[in-house]
């Protein structure tokens, strides 16, 4: 019984660990979930990167349903944990001191208030110089996280990929999922001249001056084409990265609002996103995961897989 015991693997490291470094190795089916089985805590002391859920859609103009998008992804998140995570051949938690924030606190009765409550709340780990990494909710939550890192960055090149431009030009109190960019271009928030657009596959009345490479340009351009476009356009800019899961051609992302045929698949987008380590990347964001449309949760292990690059990209940057 003594032995048996001595063997025993430590479970629920989000909520008993002992640090914020390292892996936890605990059993990918059970324990209390977070991001990759990261501490959850609002303690920044010390951090690198936080993790961050935004439960909200109600701006989407199809679907709903990416208000479980965190919860989505942190439970897909899991099967990533506990070995070298590939491409990079290494665990980003030995360099990276990361947590899991847990998700941002919003009234569903008072959809006036969201967008402030999102930027108030994202400034604070911004502001703490942490990395913010955070899991949407639908892609109108961008708009106010952009707000929150070009306070602290100045003005930012944004890669975004994505199925549609979200440039539709709206009133200031509207709220509305296709709208972010036109938003944030009319703010100063982003440089169009240093914006991209990656896996366009709709049509909008403006392109707010942002680059646009569209789901055939991938095609024709290949992994590599596509990432001298970005590095080209972004240069040395600080950038923030956007990743609505839309962007994947349903095959690959079914769980997800406003599914367009003809998208990039799962391995072309980590590729491409693989090799902009280059780029300084101050914050991101992976969007409009919706479970409930989901088979065998393909899309939360996408969008969970789209995080753990960012993570890779971070870790090789400190070093």
């Amino acid at each position: 019984m003594l032995n048996s015991l001595r063997r025993s693997r430590q479970t629920d490291d989000a909520v008993f660990g002992k640090t914020i470094y390292g892996g936890s190795h605990e059993p990918v089916y059970g324990g209390v979930l977070s991001f990759m089985r990261r501490r959850l805590t609002r303690n920044l002391d010390g951090v690198d990167v936080a993790v961050w859920g935004i439960p909200f859609d109600a701006a989407v103009s199809n679907r709903p349903g990416a208000r479980f998008g965190p919860q989505g992804v942190r439970r897909a998140s899991a099967i990533l944990e506990g070995d070298p995570q590939y491409p990079f051949r290494a665990d980003p938690f030995e360099r990276l001191a990361v947590i899991d924030y847990g998700d941002c606190g919003l009234d569903f009765g008072r959809h006036d208030e969201t967008p402030w409550q999102i930027e108030a709340q994202a400034s604070q780990v911004v502001d703490a110089g942490v990395t913010l990494l955070s899991i949407g909710g639908d892609h109108y939550v961008t708009w106010p996280l952009l707000r929150a890192h070009a306070k602290r960055y100045g003005p930012l090149a944004l890669v975004q990929f994505d199925a549609h431009q979200d440039t539709w030009l709206d009133e200031e109190k509207r709220i509305d999922h296709g709208s972010f960019v036109a938003r944030a271009v009319a703010e100063g928030l982003i440089v169009p001249e240093r914006s991209i657009q990656v896996g366009i596959r709709t049509h909008a009345p403006d392109n707010c001056g942002l680059e646009i490479l569209h789901g055939e340009d991938v095609a024709e351009l290949g992994v590599v084409g596509v990432v001298e476009r970005i590095k080209a356009r972004v240069g040395d800019a600080s950038t923030y990265l956007t990743f609505d899961i839309d962007c994947l051609d349903p095959a690959f992302a079914p769980g997800t609002g406003t599914p367009v045929a003809g998208g990039l698949s799962s391995r072309e987008a980590l590729m491409i996103l693989r090799r902009l380590g280059s780029l300084d990347i101050i914050g991101a964001d992976v969007v409009e995961v919706a479970p409930a449309y989901d088979h065998a949760d393909v899309t939360s292990i996408a969008g969970a897989a789209v995080l753990q690059h960012y993570f890779g990209l971070l870790a090789e940057k400190k070093g």
